[in-house]
């Protein structure tokens, strides 16, 4: 059975509490009891709260060339290994168009971070290209990294509805070592600020089980997602790149799985009717990785409708599955995942967070 005071922390938690000491409490869960009492109350805060439903966006990684050196990423910028590419946008639509067929109502575009004018502008071509081949019927969320304010303006302008900008950590010195050429943790936290301004539904996310990285650290991680009162969330474990200063880090799968489905579980608890990430990367490390996600509170899942000869060149962290999976075999196993734990798929439905409707105006 549980502890008393772990039960206690459990139900400060679920009640609204924002104790730092008890999310800690609850981040440490190892035994049987205690995971499953946390993972079930998270479970049936999400049944309430957002439905069991899976909600899909389809992932288009469309380029990996990045200005970033991340201590952490397999597609830093000195990474000598990596063959670029940046898919031309007719791709790019072909891929969305792709996703739209398959039911996914929104997608993601991902790619490496940039702030030159010439970036800035091809995402605002493949925007409005791909509004005008899907009846602009797609919910479009942007994962490209910390931009000035006028451009996500323009990006809100040509159709990006979401966006996601993951820290990484709420912790300034820790994210100041994982990102050298750009350490100014203040400056990313308000292009957040900016996001939620100019009309996005913002996205935010952190690694789990960074070196150095304490249960502290990831509790106050969650009280950043409730203070920043963000519409979504998606985190995943690190796992570490072979061509990265962080290859020989202490790594061990189990624990690093443990945490980050007790980091979802929390994430639900503190925020009820928020968009929760089961990440590829929980995959990598467990081959019922996204299904377990989603039991510990997740309601969102990302299939890869990339082409597959793009594949192995966006591998962030080392293991990446379904390289040689294509997007309708995708589907197929994300089909049958998801029945196999008694929930549904929401075909043809964009999925914004409760959250996130709540804000707009009321006709």
């Amino acid at each position: 059975m549980s502890s008393p005071g772990f039960t206690s922390a459990l139900e400060r938690i679920g009640n609204g509490g924002q104790d730092p000491s008890d999310l800690e409490a609850l981040l440490a869960a190892q035994d049987r009891s205690r995971v499953d009492a946390l993972h079930s109350a998270a479970y049936a805060v999400k049944k309430r709260e957002v439905g069991l439903v899976a909600r899909l966006r389809g992932l288009i990684e469309w380029s990996n060339t990045c200005a970033r050196n991340c201590t952490y990423c397999g597609i830093r910028r000195d990474n000598p290994g990596v063959e670029r590419y940046t898919l031309e946008v007719e791709e790019i639509v072909a891929a969305a168009y792709r996703a739209r067929e398959f039911g996914y109502a929104s997608i993601v575009l991902q790619g490496g971070e940039r702030q030159d004018p010439a970036h800035t502008e091809r995402v605002v071509k493949l925007l409005l290209k791909i509004h005008a081949a899907t009846g602009g019927e797609l919910g479009v969320t942007l994962s490209v990294g910390e931009q000035d304010r006028s451009v996500l303006r323009r990006w809100r302008q040509a159709g990006a509805h979401r966006y996601l900008l993951r820290m990484e950590t709420s912790d300034r010195d820790l994210y100041a070592r994982l990102h050298p050429d750009h350490p100014d943790w203040e400056k990313r936290r308000r292009c957040l600020d900016d996001l939620r301004d100019e009309g996005y539904q913002v996205g935010t996310g952190v690694m789990i089980g960074l070196p150095g990285q304490s249960l502290a650290s990831l509790a106050r991680d969650l009280l950043f997602f409730a203070t920043q009162d963000v519409d979504m969330i998606g985190m995943g474990p690190f796992i570490p790149h072979a061509d990265t200063p962080l290859a020989a880090a202490d790594f061990d799968s189990e624990r690093q799985v443990r945490l980050a489905l007790n980091m979802i579980a929390c994430a639900r608890l503190l925020l009820p009717d928020a968009n929760i990430a089961s990440t590829t990367a929980l995959q990598a490390l467990h081959c019922r990785g996204r299904e377990r996600g989603l039991l510990a509170g997740a309601n969102v899942m990302m299939p890869n409708v990339t082409g597959l000869r793009y594949r192995t060149a966006y591998q962030l962290y080392d293991g990446k599955p379904s390289l040689d999976e294509d997007a309708a075999s995708s589907r197929r196993q994300l089909e049958r995942s998801v029945a196999a734990i008694g929930e549904t798929i929401g075909y043809g439905e964009r999925g914004d967070a409760p959250r996130a409707l709540a804000r707009l105006p009321r006709p």
